[in-house]
């Protein structure tokens, strides 16, 4: 059995783009092989920003730790056990203002950990967390994969990368803003997309 950590960072939960797209490619799975789910709404999850008072307590004795260190420590620990128990993480992901939603950077801040999910070497930084699998399902209102404008790619390759985890798979969902019959035209074409990479022992 596979362990799915499905993430949805859509503004709107459920009923945003991402996140039905990223919904269907997991209930594919789950028609085709039994897994354990682990959902998060990053947007109902109300992270804040990390503080400085919170990355402290990273390094920290829990012994030591006063009531509200153990509540800041929290954030941090329950994502990263998360993410450290799964094989396939499935990211809804939509794009607001050309870059990621806050929300994921908040998660991003707390599971990219220095001596947890990577180190530094001499020869650069090693990700701990090497054979998992990523499916980001991107949704846009314009058109910019493959351009300059699509942030977001290129900063998902590398984060993940940092963390270990270089399978990282894209389905792009475009020009939903472009009027109704484009908005079908993507999402055919995503549909077949995310057919086509489903896993092969699947």
């Amino acid at each position: 059995m596979k362990n799915v950590l499905q993430l949805n960072a859509s503004l709107q939960g459920e009923n945003g783009q991402s996140s039905k797209l990223a919904s269907e490619f997991v209930n594919k799975l789950q028609e085709s092989e039994a897994i354990h789910l682990d959902k998060v709404d990053l947007n109902t999850l109300n992270l804040p920003h990390l503080s400085a008072q919170e990355m402290q307590t990273w390094n920290m004795v829990s012994d030591s730790m006063s009531p509200e260190q153990t509540e800041l420590a929290r954030y941090s620990n329950t994502l990263l056990e998360q993410l450290e128990a799964s094989d396939i993480i499935v990211v809804g992901m939509p794009m607001y203002n050309f870059t990621i939603p806050s929300t994921f950077k908040a998660w991003i801040d707390r599971v990219a950990r220095a001596g947890r999910t990577f180190s530094y070497t001499s020869e650069g930084p090693k990700g701990h967390l090497v054979g998992k699998t990523v499916y980001v399902f991107a949704a846009r209102g314009g058109i910019y994969q493959g351009t300059d404008s699509d942030t977001q790619t290129p900063y998902l390759r590398l984060v993940f990368g940092l963390m270990g985890i270089t399978d990282v798979n894209f389905v792009y969902l475009e020009g939903l803003n472009m009027g109704e019959e484009h908005a079908q035209t993507s999402w055919q074409a995503a549909r077949e997309n995310m057919f086509s990479l489903m896993p092969s022992d699947s």
